[in-house]
């Protein structure tokens, strides 16, 4: 006989296998009763939606990744299509870009912030 400890899901089993006669069949013994299960993990507290900024033109994620880098500041002057944020998908770099001219009201996200798409990162006046 051989003792074995068999994980299924998290949860350890203490079985006995028995080396078995010729017969073609395995054959096969009860189960111990299962050992306590591992605590399962936390999960980890959901982030507050930040709030909106400032200005009334939304700068929106076209993807969904992590905030690579930030290319303005508060109070920069934009034109139609400069870079304002720039995001990491799929190991892409990809800008996201001022929908029409303006001066950056508010940046609402930070270097490595993960992001979905749609969500805004920026606004501006």
């Amino acid at each position: 006989m051989k003792n074995y400890t068999i994980t299924v899901n998290g949860v350890a089993y203490d079985v006995v296998v028995e080396e078995g006669a010729s017969s073609g069949k395995a054959p096969v013994a009860a189960p111990a009763a299962p050992k306590a299960a591992p605590a399962a993990p936390k999960a980890a507290p959901a982030a507050a939606p930040k709030a909106a900024g400032a200005g009334s033109v939304k700068v929106e994620a076209g993807a969904a990744g992590k905030v690579f880098k930030i290319e303005k500041k508060v109070g920069d002057a934009v034109k139609k299509g400069d870079a304002v944020v720039i995001i990491e998908a799929m190991k892409m770099e990809i800008p996201v870009v001022a929908p029409q001219d303006g001066t950056v009201a508010s940046i609402d996200v930070a270097p490595g912030d993960a992001i979905e798409a749609g969500a805004v990162l920026a606004t501006l006046n």
